[in-house]
């Protein structure tokens, strides 16, 4: 495919297999065609790399986080758990958002939490709402301390963001499900992979191996789950697609 933006004639021209396509430059169309490519180009710079939340590096893109937060408020959480902790900048997200909702606590999970990380974490003044838990996420005894930490009756939302490929992605799904209440979700974050195993940063096995095969998996097994992307509270424009690089993550336990 190609793409040329004509910002003289206000025009985006689409060639696919010789094929054009002419939109207007300042429609629903052509923004979407742009963002697409803006995601893979943003993604190889590594753009998402560039955030923090109160200090701490988050590397998250920012719609992503206002899309969880909208959720999250909706919802409301008693816990929010998270597989993949890095340094430790979406934890730190979660709990202030805790801390202004004046609910919820927050969950962290990895295979290892560097010291630096650990005590910038368990320094930081929003850490009484978190709990750290170093170990592999799939692991039986890791998944059965994490379920203990949850209290009967708890609202639970749970966001996955370790490792991204497949197996591992499905195994974190079949492993923490369970914690989900109706109506909150389970994330399967960063299936943008999909979109770039073409990018110089990508792999070739991305155009299969990704977060978001394993949620259509999960949900083709699950049907109490229904891979919907959360309604927008708010939206006086014509876009309904999320800039995003956590395309069909969403899976919202309905029954």
């Amino acid at each position: 495919m190609k793409l040329l933006i004509d910002t003289e004639n206000n025009l985006l021209i689409q060639e696919i297999k010789g094929e054009k396509i002419i939109y207007d430059l300042y429609t629903k169309e052509a923004f979407e065609l742009i963002s697409q490519q803006w995601i893979k180009v943003g993604w190889n710079q590594k753009y998402a790399y560039t955030f923090s939340w109160m200090g701490r590096p988050i590397i998250q893109l920012p719609e992503d986080m206002i899309r969880l937060q909208e959720v999250m408020y909706g919802v409301k959480p008693d816990v929010i758990i998270e597989t993949g902790i890095a340094h430790g900048g979406s934890l730190i997200y979660y709990a202030s958002l805790c801390k202004a909702m004046q609910k919820g606590r927050v969950i962290g999970i990895d295979i290892e939490i560097r010291p630096h990380n650990r005590q910038a974490i368990q320094t930081h003044e929003l850490f009484p709402f978190i709990t750290l838990v170093e170990g592999s996420s799939t692991a039986p005894n890791i998944i059965s301390y994490v379920k203990s930490l949850v209290k009967r009756g708890e609202a639970v939302l749970v966001i996955l963001d370790s490792c991204h490929n497949k197996q591992h992605v499905l195994d974190e799904l079949n492993a923490y499900h369970d914690l989900v209440t109706v109506g909150s979700y389970i994330v399967a974050t960063d299936g943008i992979m999909k979109e770039l195993h073409d990018v110089p940063r990508g792999n070739p096995e991305w155009m299969w191996d990704h977060p978001t095969a394993a949620a259509h998996e999960f949900a083709e097994q699950h049907p109490e789950f229904i891979l919907e992307q959360p309604s927008r509270p708010f939206n006086e424009s014509e876009l309904s697609e999320n800039i995003t690089h956590w395309p069909g993550a969403w899976l919202k336990k309905q029954s």
